[in-house]
């Protein structure tokens, strides 16, 4: 593999996205200068010919793939189809046009959803397909897991430099906070934003509030994602199936303890309650990031600070 230069021609795709915004920002402000980028209207990722043309264009060297369905439980619930359908297309046309068109480096962006649902905690990445999915987010999790496989049997076969990162839960700047679709951090403070300022009223959360979850702030994840695209290729790959790499800030919380500092951001005082006909999901999901760990890279952005960030940037941009 190349090493990666700042004139090196990157095509970030999905970079509308949250984890593709952060991403192209940082590339910018890191000075790399050759930045290829299409929105969905330009090019339909689900269109193979169409994204064998674009490849055939632009001619990328290094493609960091963030484009993707996402949402969460209730939007994975109702859109199963869409959502399995639309992220196998989008994925295996983006991966196949980029060994085609002999790309040096993709960085698959996929989800910890990927690992079964009652896996040991922490979750290591040598637990995938050792069990059963949660099944509120299977449609989701079955198309990134042939994404990762796709990546490693592409590295088995053809020696291409394809890696995975599977982040855990991501918020910041940009996120969805539409209640019907988005995920359970911007939910929760779009939820207490306007409950506080209709007077501090009662706020409902789903489920128990019991299951740990781990949040990660997106500009974190974009940094990780350079920092892997930096990496000389042997300490990425300590052996040929081995493409799968753990992004994550080390420790959880429950989704009470994230309302409660979500409160402390706000600066509110909503009475919970807890809507126990609801799904909690996975009980527990925390990664074991300590490959990435090794290589040097580690998340700088505390819970506190980039939801003190995340909320600032709702209140000028989406409230």
């Amino acid at each position: 593999m190349k090493l990666i230069r700042k004139d090196s021609r990157i095509y970030v795709a999905g970079h509308r996205g949250l984890l593709g915004s952060a991403v192209l920002r940082l590339l910018k402000q890191r000075g790399y200068s050759t930045l290829i980028t299409a929105t969905s209207r330009e090019l339909d990722l689900r269109d193979q010919t169409a994204v064998d043309r674009f490849f055939c264009q632009h001619r990328p060297e290094f493609v960091v793939l963030a484009a993707a369905r996402v949402g969460g439980i209730l939007a994975n619930h109702r859109f199963a189809a869409d959502f399995i359908a639309d992220n196998l297309s989008i994925q295996t046309n983006v991966i196949l046009a980029s060994r085609d068109a002999q790309v040096q480096r993709l960085v698959f962006m996929g989800s910890t959803c990927i690992y079964p649902k009652l896996a040991s905690q922490p979750l290591r990445e040598e637990c995938l397909l050792t069990g059963p999915l949660e099944p509120t987010n299977r449609w989701y999790a079955v198309a990134k897991i042939a994404g990762v496989t796709l990546c490693q049997a592409l590295r088995h076969q053809h020696g291409l430099d394809f890696v995975s990162l599977m982040p855990t839960n991501l918020y910041g700047p940009g996120d969805n906070f539409d209640l019907e679709t988005s995920h359970v951090l911007p939910a929760l403070l779009r939820k207490f934003h306007e409950a506080h300022v209709a007077g501090d009223q009662p706020v409902t959360l789903w489920g128990s509030g019991k299951p740990r979850r781990e949040f990660l702030y997106c500009e974190d994840m974009a940094d990780a994602c350079l920092f892997v695209l930096r990496q000389p290729e042997a300490s990425l790959h300590d052996a040929a199936w081995n493409t799968l790499l753990n992004v994550g800030v080390g420790h959880d919380l429950s989704i009470r303890q994230l309302a409660d500092t979500i409160q402390q951001v706000i600066g509110s005082r909503c009475p919970l309650q807890f809507d126990a006909s609801k799904p909690d999901g996975t009980p527990r999901k925390l990664v074991d990031a300590s490959r990435l760990h090794s290589l040097g890279w580690s998340a700088p952005t505390s819970l506190l600070d980039g939801l003190r960030s995340t909320y600032s940037w709702y209140t000028e941009h989406a409230a």
